[in-house]
């Protein structure tokens, strides 16, 4: 018995667990974040987007193209902050040559990076919008491949509107801070920039916790209501700033040396890429192991009952049966002599 009650006795973890409500949140998540796939999803969201950055530079080259085609001056401090900042003259070379080539075939070289853009970015949200629904165990959606592909591009232009906005109200609130400083004359006292630099911070905050508000209400193939994501946008806009400060911190170590400085950008991007991804689907899954998400969702209905009726045949009759037959046929006798 004593052996019985120490295996029923629930362990230290079961006992944190039910002390801190965050911790078994905190469980739940990350069991729910390995239940569905995260890591496999968050793979697929890296790819693409390590891919939407080539047709993106090609857009960039494009429209700097357009722009250095009348402004010699402006392409030679261009082509002497390249040849500054390749540690390599042959690198330099090659760079700068491309930089002509763009300019030469801008339109071209825009309209490639377009469709390369739309396919890649396409590609990008169909992976972050099932990943982001498999976190949220929402029931997959029958679409055709038109509607889905419509759909996609949808929330891709809503994102990109999302983000719009956010760098909008962040940079006119960063002008709006530095210009009323300068109206009253502060600007260059100790005070007036430490309040700036906590205006943008929270700025920025503001403006990624739109975007992931944004991405975990309305991404999903079932939207779901903004108040049920709103701490969820919360706790990934701060952990995404978090994010792109060691970011900071990495490229500055990976590229101190001439190799680091070739590569190290391509490897902190795809890591940088990938911590990005796990992080916003963890946030999806701690954002959906909220109790209050938890009792939204409908339980499943128990399936179908079957009554399946046994009839049993037995070929001879048992002594019971028999014994009980005899006793019947002796009352009905005894009944009928008196009778008579």
């Amino acid at each position: 018995m004593a052996g019985q009650e120490q295996d029923a006795k629930p362990g230290r973890l079961a006992l944190l667990r039910r002390r801190h409500p965050w911790l078994d949140r905190l469980i739940r998540a990350f069991e729910r974040y390995q239940g569905q796939y995260g890591d496999y999803y968050a793979a697929a969201i890296t790819y693409f987007s390590v891919l939407a950055l080539v047709p993106l530079l090609m857009i960039a080259f494009a429209v700097a193209g357009f722009v250095l085609s009348g402004n010699p001056d402006l392409l030679g401090r261009l082509q002497m902050s390249i040849t500054s900042a390749v540690p390599s003259p042959a690198m330099s070379d090659m760079l700068n040559r491309v930089v002509q080539q763009a300019i030469s075939q801008a339109g071209t070289v825009g309209v490639i990076g377009l469709l390369a853009a739309l396919y890649s970015g396409l590609g990008w949200m169909t992976n972050l919008r099932e990943a982001l629904t498999a976190q949220w165990t929402q029931e997959p959606a029958t679409q055709s491949m038109v509607r889905r592909m419509a759909a996609d591009l949808g929330s891709l232009i809503g994102l990109g509107a999302a983000v719009a906005v956010s760098l909008g109200i962040s940079a006119l609130g960063g002008g709006f801070g530095r210009r009323l400083f300068e109206l009253v004359g502060i600007e260059d006292s100790p005070a007036a920039a430490l309040v700036l630099r906590v205006l943008l911070i929270l700025l920025s905050l503001l403006a990624s916790w739109l975007v992931f508000l944004w991405v975990l209400a309305r991404l999903p193939r079932k939207a779901v209501t903004f108040h049920s994501a709103v701490w969820g946008a919360l706790f990934a806009a701060i952990g995404f700033e978090v994010l792109k400060q060691v970011g900071v911190v990495y490229l500055n170590s990976v590229t101190s040396s001439p190799a680091g400085l070739a590569f190290g950008p391509i490897l902190g991007l795809l890591v940088f890429a990938n911590l990005t991804s796990r992080f916003i689907l963890f946030v999806t899954a701690w954002t959906a192991s909220a109790r209050e998400n938890l009792e939204d969702a409908p339980p499943q209905p128990p399936g179908p009952a079957i009554i399946r009726p046994v009839v049993q045949v037995r070929d001879r009759v048992g002594v019971r049966a028999t014994t009980g037959l005899v006793g019947l046929g002796a009352i009905a006798g005894w009944a009928w002599r008196r009778k008579r």
